[in-house]
């Protein structure tokens, strides 16, 4: 469960971490690989939210897309949209959204669809397979498909953002699942509760400068703790807090050790 604590605490509690730092020698990078998957989460989470727009705006046939699997390349993040053919043996891509310079989205549409017996099938299955066991609110959800080593995959459950401003975080779930995307490997619960940060509501006068929550399923950040520092508007760090030492997620998704 996440506790969030007060705007004037927020504060004070910043201050004080600030001046305790001044004391310390600089401070060394921890969990790199948090750091690094909840960077790659981010990054699938926008690139999946404009695809899916610029996909809609084709008018894609009722049926025709069920799931969208987004993976990065050299040149930028590629997004399918697509569904399972009917012997559910492969995945069918309909539509094919390729990143571009400008983070725009150009859409191909293959007619008759392609035919996908690798990474995009693997994904799709993993997703089911890990929704099959997903227990959430009756609100909407995102997702993402992430590399694990041994040709395994992460899939994040995460509730989506509906309103322009408020930002959630919370109520998520990490699964490890075999390579063929059939079997869970492990279960995460990342957070239970679900926070809301909406932004531009801070006191007349008052600039928020940095933000926190506890943790109490662990003692150190996960990996949507990152994405949600690097998704969030304003931008500002992030301090957690939880039965062991304090860290602080700086804007660009370091972590840092305070205590």
């Amino acid at each position: 469960m996440l506790k969030p604590i007060s705007l004037i605490l927020v504060i004070l509690f910043s201050c004080s971490l600030a001046d305790a730092e001044k004391k310390r020698p600089p401070n060394v990078p921890e969990f790199p690989e948090i750091t690094a998957r909840g960077r790659m989460l981010a990054e699938y989470l926008a690139a999946a939210a404009r695809a899916k727009e610029a996909v809609k705006s084709m008018a894609p046939a009722r049926g025709s897309v069920t799931h969208y699997i987004a993976q990065k390349g050299d040149s930028g993040w590629v997004v399918a949209s697509g569904r399972y053919n009917d012997k559910g043996d492969q995945f069918l891509v309909v539509y094919e959204a390729t990143q571009g310079a400008d983070q725009e989205f150009t859409v191909k549409q293959y007619d008759p669809p392609r035919e996908d017996t690798g990474f995009y099938f693997r994904a799709a299955r993993a997703l089911d397979t890990a929704f099959g066991d997903f227990q959430g609110e009756k609100r909407p959800y995102v997702s993402a498909v992430l590399p694990a080593g041994s040709n395994q995959m992460y899939v994040y459950i995460l509730p989506a953002q509906t309103s322009a401003g408020v930002y959630l975080l919370g109520g998520d779930v990490r699964y490890l699942v075999s390579s063929d995307g059939s079997k869970i490997v492990e279960k995460r619960q990342l957070h239970k509760a679900i926070l809301e940060f909406r932004a531009g509501t801070n006191p007349p006068g008052i600039t928020l400068a940095a933000g926190s929550h506890s943790h109490v399923l662990s003692d150190v950040p996960e990996d949507t703790d990152v994405a949600y520092v690097l998704t969030r508007r304003p931008s500002v760090p992030e301090y957690i807090g939880g039965n062991g030492p304090i860290y602080k997620i700086l804007e660009d998704g370091t972590i840092l050790r305070t205590e």
